[in-house]
């Protein structure tokens, strides 16, 4: 029986920006938005399987009682199914396909985002990252890492080219070896994902995204820190014109 599993692996712990420990107070609520950004960056693709219990505790420093209480949330959500036996664990259901009401229901939230707030964050955090990559280096690990996340992009389907492109540009903000950056990309990615949703899958735009990706990847490997900086850049005020094309406001 195959699994799709998540967590430590070969090329990085992709979820320790997120799954960070939560501030005393508040660890319900800042551990259930936490395996909500895991689910809205599908860092766990859909039929994957969360962490066991018992690590997702011990990463975001909650007891076992808050994180069940956080997970029948997402069960009662339809984001996530309890399956028991020896395959057993906790899984990321299959989103469903958009309709009308679901259309309407993310221009609502789009409506209650600042979008351009959101844009102009994340295009500093990315720029940032990139320049750092460049400026500082990578070591081999992390530049195998990084051309693996850029592969992983490639001829990849419409349904799964979202969740990889996030991939890459996690793995980015996480070479650049600030903590701190990577969990506030990760959290601004996330509202980011939540604005493309409103808006369709353009081939023409994936091809040019996968232009730039390879040639950010170039530049950031030979160092070139203005050149990486640059093409960030670029691809960044893509993806905000996308947006504002479509979801700008009558």
């Amino acid at each position: 029986m195959s699994e799709t599993h998540s967590g430590r692996s070969g090329d990085g712990d992709r979820l320790a920006p997120v799954l960070r420990p939560v501030r005393a107070g508040n660890g319900f609520e800042e551990a259930l938005e936490r395996i909500l950004q895991v689910v809205r960056l599908g860092l766990v693709p859909d039929g994957g399987r969360l962490p066991a219990e018992r690590e997702l505790a011990d990463r975001l420093r909650i007891s076992r009682v808050t994180l069940r209480e956080v997970l029948k949330v997402l069960q009662d959500q339809g984001l996530v199914e309890s399956r028991r036996g020896r395959y057993g664990g906790t899984f990321v259901r299959a989103r469903p396909e958009p309709t009308a009401g679901r259309e309407e229901e993310l221009r609502r939230r789009v409506a209650a985002a600042d979008v351009e707030d959101t844009l102009r964050f994340r295009e500093v955090l990315e720029v940032g990252a990139a320049g750092l990559c460049a400026a500082h280096g990578l070591g081999e690990e992390q530049a195998l890492r990084l051309r693996a996340a850029l592969d992983a992009t490639r001829d990849a389907p419409p349904a799964d080219y979202r969740r990889l492109d996030t991939m890459l540009h996690l793995t980015l903000a996480e070479l650049a070896g600030s903590p701190t950056l990577a969990a506030r990309y990760a959290a601004v990615r996330a509202t980011v994902n939540d604005l493309l949703d409103c808006i369709p899958l353009l081939v023409r735009n994936l091809e040019h995204s996968q232009a730039q990706h390879g040639a950010l990847v170039e530049a950031v490997l030979d160092g070139d820190a203005d050149g990486a900086r640059e093409v960030m850049r670029e691809h960044c005020e893509g993806t905000a014109a996308l947006l504002r094309g479509f979801l700008a406001q009558p």
